[in-house]
């Protein structure tokens, strides 16, 4: 398990004062500020968050050490973490998408089907998309209990039982 999660990401500047578009990526999307300070990928910057009000794709936020537009534009697109101890603890048929990138699919007659890259969400439910060798593309297989009826952290692994004919 990482010790980072992804909790949001910036979407650009919002007014000419130095607030970005903060698009949350927590349960709770107001939560994101009770994990900070949030860094960048690489944990060259943290920034401590003031929430503001809910606008377009997200929410209107001060981040720390940002006082212009412009310094808010640069921003766009940066991904921000918080350590997964400061998260809460997930009930045991739930998980953090960080937990599940890179664990290996096994059908339910225990041959690999690949490994998970990243986990999507299409606004309905998750996708796990499985690339692997012998895939032509990568799969996108629902995250629902009926298609993946076993995810083993500890072991690194899931057991799918994909629709016909996906794989």
């Amino acid at each position: 398990m990482t010790e980072m999660v992804c909790v949001g990401a910036i979407a650009g500047a919002f007014g000419v004062r130095g607030e970005v578009r903060l698009k949350s990526f927590t349960t709770d999307p107001t939560a994101i500020a009770e994990y900070a300070p949030l860094s960048t990928e690489d944990g060259s910057r943290q920034f401590d968050v003031a929430l503001g009000r809910q606008v377009k794709g997200g929410y209107a936020a001060r981040l720390s050490g940002v006082l212009t537009k412009e310094e808010a534009n640069a921003l766009r697109g940066v991904q921000l973490f918080a350590p997964r101890d400061r998260l809460p603890d997930l009930p045991d048929d739930e998980f953090y998408h960080a937990d599940l990138i890179g664990l290996e699919v096994f059908d339910t007659g225990g041959a690999s089907l690949g490994r998970v890259k990243t986990v999507m969400n299409n606004g309905a439910d998750d996708l796990l998309e499985i690339h692997g060798p012998g895939l032509k593309n990568t799969v996108l297989l629902p995250f629902t209990r009926a298609a993946v009826p076993t995810v083993d952290l500890g072991a690194g692994r899931i057991v799918a039982d994909p629709p016909e004919g996906l794989f």
